[in-house]
């Protein structure tokens, strides 16, 4: 829908659906897919593109440059996918030559103020809870939950269907399927009840459960648990991903609470 009141570079690619809001800017190279809305003074700027049926509230700033001083102006892009709602005050920074894109995956919640740095990948279905703060590189993956206010160091991976405490500051990897709390940033459970709401049985519960075990209860050093996870226990779809992720982990994995 046209908005007198707002500036659209006439080279943006807007689909006829599109809701725009007054005072929104939309600079060049900019596409915005059926559906969506733009609140009031979102600025969206070269390199963005943005799904179906997007909801970004206002004072939303997409596709900024990054605040990173090897950034020499490269072509680069910061992608938001399907159904995806930004709220109020979110800054989205496009890639660099490291990976040349920024993504936040389809039916994302990314709460007020939350920052999402350059070439982070953010898988579907998560929720960046107010004022999260990802720095660069940083990989989440699908179904992850992140409390408020917590503090994500460049690298980090945040591992699938995951909870993680607000104010947590993490320095770690943090596996999948767990719970991560406390100060130092530390493994307190697996996230049943989060398992359960998306239909997991009851058996692989268990069976993430005894994995788990092995890595943080056992006495094992991480590999030796690995080695043994391996080893002893049934080969499943969950027990791969957790495996592959230990093994890949550059940062290390959180530690368990002592």
């Amino acid at each position: 829908m046209k908005q007198p009141l707002a500036y659209i570079h006439p080279a943006a690619k807007i689909a006829p659906s599109v809701v725009i809001d007054p005072f929104v800017t939309i600079d060049q190279n900019v596409e915005i897919g059926e559906g969506t809305r733009i609140g009031s003074n979102v600025t969206i700027l070269e390199g963005t593109r943005i799904g179906r049926n997007v909801t970004i509230f206002p004072g939303a700033v997409i596709g900024a440059i990054p605040q990173d001083l090897k950034f020499k102006g490269e072509d680069t892009t910061a992608i938001i996918g399907d159904n995806t709602t930004i709220r109020e005050f979110v800054t989205v920074n496009r890639g660099t030559a490291a990976k040349g894109r920024t993504v936040i995956g389809s039916n994302c919640l990314i709460m007020a103020y939350c920052h999402v740095a350059h070439d982070c990948i953010v898988g579907n279905n998560v929720i960046l809870a107010n004022a999260t703060q990802l720095a660069g590189e940083v990989q989440v993956d699908d179904w992850a939950i992140v409390g408020g206010g917590t503090l994500v160091h460049q690298f980090c991976h945040l591992g699938s269907h995951i909870m993680v405490q607000g104010g947590a500051l993490i320095n770690k990897d943090v596996p999948p399927y767990v719970k991560a709390a406390r100060e130092p940033i530390s493994y307190t459970g697996i996230n049943s009840i989060g398992l359960r709401r998306r239909n997991f049985p009851s058996e692989t519960i268990r069976d993430i459960q005894d994995i788990y075990r092995y890595l943080y209860l056992s006495g094992l050093n991480v590999s030796d648990a690995v080695a043994r996870i391996e080893a002893e226990l049934p080969a499943t779809p969950e027990r791969d991903e957790i495996i592959m992720f230990v093994r890949n982990s550059k940062r290390g994995i959180i530690k368990g609470y002592i």
